[in-house]
This record gives structure tokens, C-alpha cells and sequence, in this order.
């Protein structure tokens, strides 16, 4: 059973997290999705190899980390892992990212190349600003009253997913999407629907795989291609029939896929540790 762990940031963010496999091996570390917590990942968790050294974060304002009143950009969620990495002593990670952590996962990448071994993207965006399913909760978001609707939470969850999940599963990332706050919901919403990192994928120097499910109603294919074409060296996996959460439909079969992508960076020796003792930021 993991057990959730609890870092203090400079900042003074608490963030909370679990950590599995040998503590000198490479971490993978996994950025959730939003309104979820570490615990989008518990499947994906169970079905990698005990070989492999797994973090999977609660991010600012989700699950049981401290939820401050702003700050919910994905450049300052990006700015949250890298103090957590130096504070656990990480200079380098294989980061994989879904959806809202996708778009932290490219930030970080853009802003700190060089403690990036890996870049896994899961259902990544180009832009959001378009979206009309997203402007649509946004605008039903901006009306409500703590606490948010279940219903709204319910049906939204449902909208990332074509293939059926696990009921427990599925109860358990409505009620973690239930107990935000609403001003969290608006917050992060705001801040994902104005984000746009297009310009600067080009800067991403990390091996990168980009997994989409060709029933995601986020975002199409030819969006896709392009996000692979101007990350260099990208590759792009599609899972056919899977919805935005491909993770959750298919945990089996996505964590043997990163679990390959870790030892094939093992091989060519991108997962190897440059630094070794104390860091600093």
C-alpha cells in the first residue's frame, strides 16, 4: 500500500505524494490532470515494474496539498516541481504528464532542459482558448456557489473517458474533483484555457512521446501532428477507441508503454544520473 508522503516548498506550499520502486533509480514522476490528484495514477502505479522508481505529485490546490489562493498557471506549477525535485535531491527526471499536467510537464521542460531525461505527454494540448466544451464549464463554473455541483463533476470526468472504467476508480476521481473549491476550479480553468507554450515546444531537448486517444473530444489529431512535429525527435502514439484519459481506460497497457520508454532510455543512457550527492536550486 503507498503512503502518502508531504514536502514543505520554499514558497511554503506543502505538496503530497507517494513514491514506489528503488530510491537510486531514475525517478518517473507523474503530473495529474485537472481537478484530480496522485490518485488519477493508483492504476498506473500498480501495473509498473517494481523497477522502476514512480512519484506521482498532488499538485498546488489538489487532493490533500495546500491549496493557496492563486498561483495555478502551469509555469508556477512547473515552478513547484522544480523546488520539489531540489529538494528531494533530483537533478534529473523522466516526467509524464495528462492533460493540465501535460502543459506543466512542457513548461518545465522548456524552462529547465536540462533535468529532463524524458517527456511523456498525455493528451496534450495546442491551445485551449478555442475549446468550446471549456468555455462551456467555465461559464457554468463562474455562476456556482461552493460546494461545486457532483453532477458537473460527474459529467465532466465522464467526457475524458470513451471506455469503460473501474466504478471504484471512476468514484474516486469524481470525489476528488468534488472537494475543490470552487475558486480553485475557476483559477485553474482560467489559467489552462489562456495557456499557449506553441512557440516554444521547439526548445524541448528531452526524448518526448506523445499519447492520444482518437476519441479525445480535447483535442483532434491534426492538432496532434502538429504538437509532434515541432517537439524535435517526438513521437506520436495513438491508442485506438481511447477517450482524453487514455490512463484510466487502459492502465495495463500504458504503463508496460512507459515502462518501455524508461528502459529504452536506460539503454541509450538519457536515464542515468549526471549529478550525484547534494544540489541546489
Amino acid at each position: 500500500m503507498l503512503i502518502e508522503q508531504s514536502i514543505r516548498l520554499p514558497n511554503g506550499v506543502t505538496l503530497r505524494y507517494v513514491e514506489q520502486g528503488p530510491a537510486d533509480a531514475m525517478p518517473l514522476i507523474l503530473l495529474h490532470g485537472f481537478p484530480d490528484s496522485w490518485l488519477s495514477y493508483e492504476m498506473v502505479l500498480a501495473n509498473l515494474p517494481s523497477t522502476i522508481r514512480a512519484i506521482a505529485l498532488s499538485q498546488r490546490g489538489f487532493g490533500n496539498s495546500d491549496k493557496p489562493e492563486g498561483s495555478y498557471h502551469p509555469r508556477d506549477l512547473a515552478s513547484d516541481l522544480a523546488d520539489f525535485m531540489t529538494l528531494r535531491r533530483i537533478p534529473r527526471a523522466i516526467l509524464a504528464g495528462h492533460s493540465m499536467g501535460a502543459l506543466v510537464a512542457q513548461s518545465f521542460a522548456v524552462q529547465f532542459p536540462e533535468r529532463v531525461a524524458g517527456l511523456v505527454l498525455i493528451g496534450t494540448f495546442k491551445a485551449l482558448r478555442d475549446n468550446a466544451e471549456l468555455t462551456q464549464l467555465i461559464d457554468e463554473v463562474a455562476t456556482m456557489v461552493d460546494p461545486i455541483d457532483l453532477d458537473l463533476v460527474r459529467a465532466f470526468q465522464a467526457s475524458t473517458l470513451t471506455q469503460p472504467v473501474l466504478d471504484e476508480f471512476f468514484r474516486t476521481v469524481v470525489a476528488e474533483g468534488a472537494r475543490l473549491p470552487l475558486r480553485i476550479w475557476r483559477a485553474a480553468l482560467q489559467d489552462i484555457a489562456a495557456y499557449d507554450d506553441f512557440a516554444e515546444l521547439a526548445q524541448i531537448a528531452a526524448p518526448t512521446v506523445l499519447f492520444w486517444g482518437e476519441r479525445d473530444g480535447f483535442s483532434t489529431y491534426e492538432q496532434q501532428q502538429e504538437l509532434a512535429s515541432e517537439i524535435p525527435g517526438a513521437e506520436l502514439r495513438v491508442y485506438a477507441g481511447a477517450g482524453h484519459s487514455l490512463h484510466w481506460e487502459e492502465p495495463k497497457r500504458f504503463a508496460a508503454d512507459l515502462a518501455n520508454f524508461v528502459r529504452a532510455l536506460e539503454r541509450r543512457g538519457a536515464a542515468r544520473h549526471p549529478l550525484k550527492g547534494r544540489m541546489t536550486a
